[in-house]
């Protein structure tokens, strides 16, 4: 019984440590969002850093939503082994589950970020619970065909847009910019417009690009859940040598002409190509800094990380908040106004407090904020917060 004990413990330590790493990432590539209103606009922002940008497109960008799809797959097999713990049918558990999941992220969708990740994983989740039955091996059958469909379709019709692509119109596009920025610095009211009136391209972006790629890594994370392979990873030294020998050349070739392109042909057919490359390669750079990281956290950096991980939806919330703050009409309205230097510092700055602060948080409180409220409607409880 000790020994499971142990097991447990240790599983749930390099989950969390894992989790709060990604954070950073996706910290990382959000910010920019609020920061310019040129992401993803299809032209270059004036004021760009092509270095700062060229090392966001590189190591972080369509990573670390792969990574926490992965953890999210990992964690559905926790909740059903908690439910089966306490004896509660696992469905309707689920389904509540989900529920909240997709309350919290249509919130935060309109007040506070229009790529909101929240209800994606809300929708998907329900498809793994249908899919819950499935062995490891097929689940990791089906999620390479998902992730090889989906890249093979967009690189093909990547080639199909280098010969055929319709030049972006820069005056009209400048224009949007110019009414995004005036919307996030105008009123809270103006802010929530802008996120509603995005989020019709937003969807679509989620749909084609993001949702394949998600699920793929949801069911790549179930396998791995079912395997245990984060209780004992050790038994899986082979993956990681393999992940880091082959899949980390292969990923980081892929992300290097992703963010050649995307740094020097924003709007371009090549950027369409370059997203089908990106969608057949990160997730073996995803998978290399898994590798990576699990040889760190065999020493005490994962105490680092685990606190902030074992927090991370109140975290995600929490960085859309500090963000808008800074960024938009909800404080200071700095958006279109910092550097790219000083935007990258932004960054380091926040999560280094939500590193310190999350651990703070945990010696006195068994949960964070908007996960007791989730655990609260997962199981229909109102749980202890706060550590004797």
């Amino acid at each position: 019984m000790k020994g499971v004990s142990v097991t447990t413990n240790s599983r749930l330590v390099r989950l969390d440590a894992l989790r709060g790493f990604a954070l950073f990432g996706i910290l990382a590539v959000n910010v920019w969002a609020f920061a310019t209103g040129y992401y993803v606009s299809g032209i270059a922002d004036p004021a760009r850093d092509p270095v700062i940008q060229w090392i966001v497109s590189m190591f972080f960008e369509t990573k670390f939503y792969l990574l926490f799809s992965f953890l999210f797959g990992y964690s559905f097999t926790l909740q059903a082994d908690s439910a089966a713990r306490a004896g509660a049918a696992f469905w309707p558990r689920m389904l509540r589950r989900h529920a909240g999941l997709m309350a919290i992220g249509s919130a935060h969708a309109v007040l506070l970020f229009h790529g909101d990740i929240l209800t994606t994983y809300a929708v998907l989740g329900l498809v793994l619970l249908t899919l819950r039955g499935i062995s490891p091996r097929r689940a990791v059958w089906l999620a390479v065909s998902l992730l090889v469909v989906s890249g093979v379709l967009w690189t093909l019709l990547g080639v199909l847009d280098v010969f055929t692509h319709t030049p972006i119109d820069a005056t009209e596009v400048s224009a949007r910019v110019a009414e995004t920025v005036t919307a996030y610095q105008g009123t809270p009211e103006t802010v929530v417009a802008e996120h509603l009136r995005r989020l019709p391209e937003t969807l679509q972006l989620v749909v084609f690009v993001q949702a394949p790629s998600a699920m793929a890594m949801f069911l790549l994370g179930f396998a791995a859940g079912k395997r245990q392979v984060l209780a004992e990873p050790r038994r899986y030294r082979a993956l990681w040598s393999w992940l880091l020998r082959a899949g980390a050349p292969i990923g980081l070739t892929g992300a290097a002409f992703y963010a050649y392109v995307v740094v020097n042909h924003p709007g371009s057919g090549t950027e369409t190509l370059a997203m089908g490359v990106s969608i057949l390669t990160a997730p073996l750079l995803t998978g290399a800094y898994v590798a990576a990281l699990l040889r760190l956290f065999d020493t005490r950096v994962a105490e680092v990380f685990a606190p902030a991980g074992r927090v991370a939806l109140s975290n995600y919330i929490l960085q859309s908040v500090v963000l808008g703050v800074v960024f938009t009409a909800y404080g200071l309205g700095l958006v279109g106004r910092l550097s790219y230097g000083a935007i990258a510092g932004v960054v380091i700055g926040v999560y280094a407090i939500q590193l310190v602060v999350s651990a703070l948080w945990l010696r006195s409180h068994r949960y964070g904020p908007l996960e007791r409220l989730l655990r609260t409607v997962t199981t229909g409880t109102w749980p202890t917060a706060v550590r004797r």
